[in-house]
């Protein structure tokens, strides 16, 4: 179904600022899913294609963003937060199985399913779920998703002092647990929120904090078979390009989807917008069948 983006309104009671960005939530979870299936294709199909892993950078600001507007709109943040978690629960075993760099399914699913080799116990299954939701690529973005809309539920209801402690346990938790984009990603989510009233101050926020997140990576020195090295031009030319051409800050290709308002949206029914996301993965698993056969 097709709806004026413009035309979706807000039933929450607490929504006072209103998202100055992309609001067409529907076409912008089918854009970050497209880019997210590029990435994961990337890290364990065509691991020596850059590209894909660049092009793939684009997916996290714009569910994150998606996540914002969904904050925004919800009339039950306990509910929207219950939803999010229970993606992540169910993908994550989709999660271990389609991310690791073992492409042959068979020898992954021999690995987590040895501790029931020798006959079922409860002590042999309980590993066996245990080494799903711990193994090296765990957890997916849900459950970042899930810290992040925790922090921001905390930041905006302010009780108990809660725009302290809520934020601060969420980067906690999501350093413990090693969540996918860890710390950074929750801080992100904070600063993404507090700039939503504002075109002008959702690109500061971008730019600003994907220059410093993409400090941490090298220069590109090569992209589609073209080598060159940055620092041999011109300075004037080199100093901004060695800032922007770095793996994180390639996220910032995803502000022109986020700032630039839609006409038009797709509405997706719920068990939709939540289901792509673990059915990418099964679809990755199908294709590492083929693959690695």
């Amino acid at each position: 179904m097709t709806v004026r983006a413009n035309d979706l309104r807000n039933d929450s009671p607490r929504g006072s600022v209103i998202p100055a960005g992309n609001l067409a939530t529907g076409l912008l979870k089918l854009i970050a899913l497209a880019f997210m299936l590029i990435d994961h294709s990337g890290k364990v199909l065509f691991s020596n294609c850059q590209e894909m892993r660049i092009l793939g950078r684009i997916a996290f600001p714009i569910y994150v963003w998606c996540m914002i507007v969904g904050f925004w709109r919800t009339r039950s943040v306990p509910k929207y937060l219950f939803r999010i978690l229970l993606v992540g629960v169910i993908s994550q075993p989709l999660y271990a199985l389609a991310l690791d760099d073992n492409g042959h399914i068979g020898e992954l699913i021999l690995q987590f399913t040895a501790p029931l080799a020798s006959g079922f116990s409860w002590a042999g299954l309980w590993q066996v779920i245990s080494g799903l939701y711990t193994d090296p690529n765990s957890p997916n973005i849900f459950f970042t998703l899930f810290l992040g809309l925790a922090a921001l539920w905390g930041i905006r209801e302010k009780k108990f002092l809660s725009f302290i402690w809520a934020p601060a346990v969420a980067i906690l938790l999501a350093t413990v647990i090693k969540a996918d984009y860890g710390w950074r990603g929750i801080v992100f989510m904070i600063l993404l929120y507090s700039a939503r009233g504002s075109r002008p101050g959702i690109a500061a926020v971008m730019v600003a904090y994907f220059l410093y997140w993409g400090t941490g990576y090298s220069v590109t020195s090569k992209l589609f078979g073209w080598s060159f090295r940055v620092a041999d031009l011109p300075p004037a030319v080199a100093q901004p390009l060695s800032a922007l051409m770095r793996m994180e800050t390639y996220a910032l290709m995803s502000l022109p989807f986020i700032l630039c308002r839609f006409r038009r949206d797709v509405r997706l029914p719920k068990w939709l917008s939540y289901g792509l996301y673990p059915a990418h993965l099964v679809l990755l698993i199908a294709l590492k069948l083929i693959v690695f056969r």
